[in-house]
């Protein structure tokens, strides 16, 4: 397959201006609401999410290529199911750190954890490789499940 890096580019682009947007929430919050809440044991150093986060908007950009690649009109429904567990991701990030709602930040976060297994499946379809890009970011979306939920209850 002959690579359109133009599209890979965007598709990267697309998924790290999710990160970017969100960090503006994430930043200001951090130091002051995000340090004061409860937090479990296995909460992890702050420092760790930003490289995580990057990686997993670059594998997830990456996915989306390769099943675009595949043919955009005839993969469209996998393609939007992807483009609503972005717009998930993005979401909970204001709701969490901008609103401060832990408790719809969990139900958001449970439906993007749903949306990413469902958008998976579809990719496996597609492109193996586009889905196995997709099972680090899952894991990380089932600690974070974890890690919103002890905090809802420890607050």
């Amino acid at each position: 397959m002959k690579i359109d890096y133009l599209k890979l580019i965007a598709c990267i682009l697309l998924c790290e201006a999710v990160g970017f947007l969100g960090s503006f929430f994430t930043m200001s919050s951090i130091p002051t609401w995000y340090a004061a809440l409860a937090k479990p044991s296995f909460n992890p150093p702050n420092w760790i999410f930003g490289p995580v986060w990057t990686t997993l908007y670059l594998m997830m950009g990456i996915s989306l290529y390769l099943v675009w690649m595949k043919g955009f009109k005839k993969n469209k429904p996998a393609i939007l199911i992807f483009l609503i567990q972005l717009a998930l991701n993005f979401v909970w990030t204001p709701v969490f750190f901008g609103l401060h709602q832990l408790l719809l930040a969990l139900i958001i976060i449970v439906l993007l954890w749903i949306e990413i297994f469902i958008t998976i499946r579809k990719f496996y379809r597609i492109s193996k490789p586009a889905a196995y890009l997709l099972v680090p970011y899952i894991l990380w979306i089932t600690f974070a499940t974890a890690l919103n939920l002890a905090i809802v209850i420890l607050n």
